[in-house]
């Protein structure tokens, strides 16, 4: 049961945008993961760098991010929908394995080259991939890493139930070019973050350290 004034739960997905599709693959999480961990490698000078590098910021850091994702077809087998009663969850598994796939045609195009002698053969482009985590973080993202567990079987082997573990890696404005789409989509990301980190920022440094403390002058001119 649903109360009319309850807040809409927002579900966190998975998006690839083709450059030669005009639809883009939306791929909704059932269930929202419990929990998703993030890691942040600071992109930082080198330690032995000249005195006065140690603070230059070389690029946005490197943010990796794993989470398990639910698949279960058990609500959809009860209510005999067609597609769980005959394939089960194999289009939702599949839809989210083609992310890590070349498309055929590309393959197929690329063996005939080959076959013709062609020298050099340049592997096809994936799609822009976003990992949408509510209206504050849309990321383009690249999968690092895919494993799945079937924890459920129906009587033609068609998993019913299965947890998908997904690494994500971040693309920042260090790894696209200024014409990518995903440049612009991360700077857009880092300014609503920039946004956030003022909300969340003490501003009197005094509120923190007492008015007994005297810092020097250089220091309070920056603060």
């Amino acid at each position: 049961m649903t109360f009319p004034r309850s807040p809409r739960l927002l579900k966190g997905a998975i998006v690839a945008a083709d450059i030669g599709n005009p639809l883009p693959q939306v791929i909704v999480f059932q269930y929202n993961p419990a929990s998703l961990t993030r890691s942040l490698e600071p992109q930082m000078a080198a330690n032995d760098g000249e005195r006065g590098e140690a603070l230059r910021i070389k690029g946005a850091p490197v943010e990796t991010i794993s989470l398990e994702v639910e698949i279960d077809a058990t609500d959809q087998l009860e209510q005999a929908k067609p597609i769980a009663v005959s394939q089960g969850i194999y289009p939702q598994l599949s839809a989210l394995e083609m992310l890590l796939y070349p498309k055929s045609a590309l393959v197929i195009a690329n063996t005939v080259l080959s076959a013709l002698g062609t020298i050099e053969i340049v592997p096809p482009v994936g799609p822009l991939t976003m990992f949408i985590w509510g209206p504050k973080r849309v990321l383009p993202v690249k999968l690092t890493s895919f494993s799945v567990t079937e924890e459920a079987f129906d009587v033609n082997l068609n998993p019913i139930m299965a947890k998908v573990s997904l690494g994500l890696r971040v693309l920042s404005y260090n790894d696209l070019p200024v014409t990518h789409p995903g440049y612009h989509l991360f700077m857009a990301h880092q300014v609503m973050k920039e946004a956030m980190a003022t909300v969340g920022t003490v501003h009197s440094v005094a509120s923190v350290i007492g008015e007994q403390v005297h810092l020097p002058s250089a220091v309070t001119r920056v603060l």
